[in-house]
């Protein structure tokens, strides 16, 4: 018999460049579900935030902000800026190549991590703080 769990909760950010590591609130969901094997998804609500996992210490912060920068530079012009005039432009493109959501499989009731690997949600948006809706769906 398949199991579902699902929980959401509000993080608070602190504007562009905020890295918040959900690891522990992903494990808290995977051990109220009960699930012992199976799968953890997890989504944020949004179009200028993304989810992925990374080793959570400030260096590899810092490269993953100068890779997003190369890509996505600021300073640019953005077609999405040119037609609603909010700036955020590169936020919407940097979101869409890292992503909104993530799956980390579960294995003896624990999220089948790395030794140095977080999941960790990407705050993207050129406003000052946001609140943002995460869900996490455990399938087992």
């Amino acid at each position: 018999m398949i199991s579902l769990f699902q929980q959401e909760f509000s993080i608070p950010t602190r504007g562009e460049g905020d890295v918040v590591d959900l690891t522990s609130r992903c494990q808290d969901a995977v051990r109220e579900s009960g699930v012992v094997t199976g799968l953890v998804a997890v989504f944020v609500q949004g179009s200028t935030a993304a989810l992925t996992t990374i080793e959570y210490e400030p260096g590899v912060l810092r490269d993953l902000a100068r890779a997003l920068a190369v890509v996505a530079p600021d300073g640019i012009p953005y077609a999405h800026d040119a037609a609603w005039g909010d700036g955020n432009g590169r936020s919407h493109v940097r979101a869409a190549l890292v992503g909104p959501s993530l799956t980390v499989p579960v294995a003896d009731g624990r999220l089948l991590l790395g030794t140095w690997q977080q999941v960790v949600l990407l705050e993207l948006d050129i406003r000052p703080a946001r609140l943002r809706r995460v869900v996490v769906t455990v399938i087992g």
